[in-house]
């Protein structure tokens, strides 16, 4: 099967990621499943800070200033209430 050595996208990664926790929480498995789909979401976990790492090092490029000198400039972080919009309290946007 070619599954084995296609390099998943970040976002399939992701989402991958996302249903093993969805199964974990639910406490669907069996030990041995519980212990495998952990395995494997380390491994994708890894390799989704792998992809987000690469993509810092990109736009960390486009920011060269006029001269081609690297003007590394931090992300500005953004709450995680935007996420959730049921968590913002009113009048907030």
């Amino acid at each position: 099967m070619e599954r084995e050595t296609e390099q998943p996208t970040f976002e399939g990664a992701l989402k991958r990621l996302e249903d093993i926790v969805m199964h974990l929480e639910r406490n669907e498995l069996d030990l041995e499943q519980s212990l495998q789909r952990f395995e494997e979401g380390v491994r994708l976990v890894r390799f989704c800070t792998g992809r987000l790492d690469e993509a810092e090092r990109r736009i960390e490029i486009l920011l060269a200033d006029r001269e081609g000198r690297l003007q590394a400039e931090p992300f500005p972080e953004e709450p995680l209430e935007r996420e959730n919009d049921g968590g913002a309290s009113p009048g907030t946007p």
